[in-house]
């Protein structure tokens, strides 16, 4: 991945910042934003080479205009990791309209935004022929709810269901599109983690931030240009799990 120009959105933390300090660590040119100041400030004087951190969220207007700064600075963006994501869990009959299109619109839209600015960039017989890598991060809640989860599974869901339409779009580009879904991912302390947590796993054990990045790294591999349209489940094994209780 030396020199290979990659964005990240929602980089500052757990999954977003595990990825971020993956591509840095193989050589790219990152880029990343989030509404965490702070955090991402943290995470740059933890980098060994330079990122470049812009503040946004999935506001249209503040992603669209990191991403033409980017074209600007760059000339093109190689790989776009669509990271950012919120949670939010209410009883159904307390989940307000405004707090279900404010999920989709944070979780959802700047996969599309993104895609998007890509593909119109990228709109000529030169662009076309140019290596490049959409990987969208969803969930196994695409598939597995509980209650209250109403909003959290409408944007994962969505987010899988876009990734092989855009693969399809961008079909007559060099650009593959897939997406993770990971599983139970600890972002805090993985030392607060119980036994019985980690037996819950065929694989024994709760995942890290570091199994989505290196499974980030391997898509963005130039030769894996054969894997496309796919939702990859990362999970150690619970979503093939019979339970019965």
């Amino acid at each position: 991945m030396d020199g290979k120009r990659v964005f990240v959105t929602g980089g500052a933390k757990g999954i977003g910042a595990a990825i971020v300090t993956a591509f840095c660590n193989v050589g790219a040119r990152v880029a990343f934003c989030d509404t965490d100041e702070k955090a991402a400030s943290r995470l740059c004087d933890l980098l060994p080479t330079f990122v470049q951190f812009f503040q946004a969220d999935g506001d249209p207007e503040a992603l669209q205009k990191v991403i033409n700064r980017l074209f600007n600075m760059w000339g093109d963006i190689d790989v776009i990791v669509n990271n950012v994501g919120i949670s939010e869990f209410s009883p159904l009959v307390e989940t307000s309209i405004e707090q279900f299109n404010k999920v989709l619109s944070t979780n959802l839209r700047p996969v599309f935004i993104t895609s998007r600015a890509l593909a119109i960039h990228r709109n000529n017989e030169e662009g076309k022929q140019r290596y490049g890598r959409i990987i969208n991060i969803a969930s196994t809640r695409y598939l597995q709810s509980e209650p209250g989860s109403e909003c959290y599974a409408a944007s994962k869901g969505g987010i899988v269901s876009l990734t092989h339409a855009l693969a399809l779009s961008f079909s007559d580009y060099n650009i593959t599109v897939n997406s993770i879904s990971p599983g139970w991912i600890q972002n805090e302390d993985y030392r607060l983690l119980k036994r019985s947590d980690h037996n819950q796993h065929p694989s024994g054990r709760v995942g890290r931030p570091s199994d989505i990045a290196s499974a980030c790294l391997f898509l963005a591999a130039p030769e894996n240009d054969f894997i496309n349209g796919q939702n990859i489940v990362i999970d150690g094994g619970m979503t093939k799990k019979m339970i019965y209780e």
